[in-house]
């Protein structure tokens, strides 16, 4: 399983209110929340993101409310995933159980940049920055982990007799 995007780069302690905002909260609606997704941060995301594309960010991603809406949003904006050095444990919860793929990789988060091309083996947890030339090692997924991503969440999966 891959995933090849263009990058949005972010900062430290992104958190669930810049991610969706609290006031859209009043929807669980994926296609709703899309539409304001990381607009307290970045205005231009939800206008420049095309499907595949990559949310690189430093320390404490996900960080705040412990909103599954925040991960849902991502995904559903068309984040194919999203890489940081750290994230906080809820949003890394959350993240897996609704089928986003999301890598911790300090070296990656930090040399990444806005606007590169980037792929991701999730099988192997290499990052390849095709813009740089460069590659890293992430945290590959545990099959377990691949195969509730590939089911798009935990709940489908669990449905599906856990293919």
């Amino acid at each position: 399983m891959n995933a090849k995007g263009t990058v949005f780069k972010y900062g430290d302690n992104v958190d669930t209110d810049v991610i969706i905002p609290a006031r859209y909260l009043n929807s669980s609606d994926p296609a709703e929340l899309a539409t304001h997704c990381m607009e307290d941060i970045d205005k231009e995301f939800v206008r420049k993101v095309k499907k595949g594309d990559i949310i690189v960010a430093n320390k404490n991603f996900g960080c705040g409310s412990s909103r599954e809406h925040a991960p849902i949003a991502i995904k559903a904006a068309g984040v194919s995933c999203v890489i940081a050095e750290t994230f906080a444990r809820i949003f890394y919860r959350n993240a897996i159980n609704i089928g986003l793929p999301i890598i911790e990789c300090a070296e990656a988060a930090k040399e990444i940049a806005d606007g590169d091309e980037v792929e991701i083996n999730f099988d192997t947890g290499v990052i390849t920055d095709i813009t740089r030339g460069t590659t890293y090692t992430g945290q590959a997924f545990p099959a377990f982990m691949q195969k509730i991503i590939a089911n798009e969440g935990l709940v489908n999966w669990i449905n599906n007799g856990r293919p």
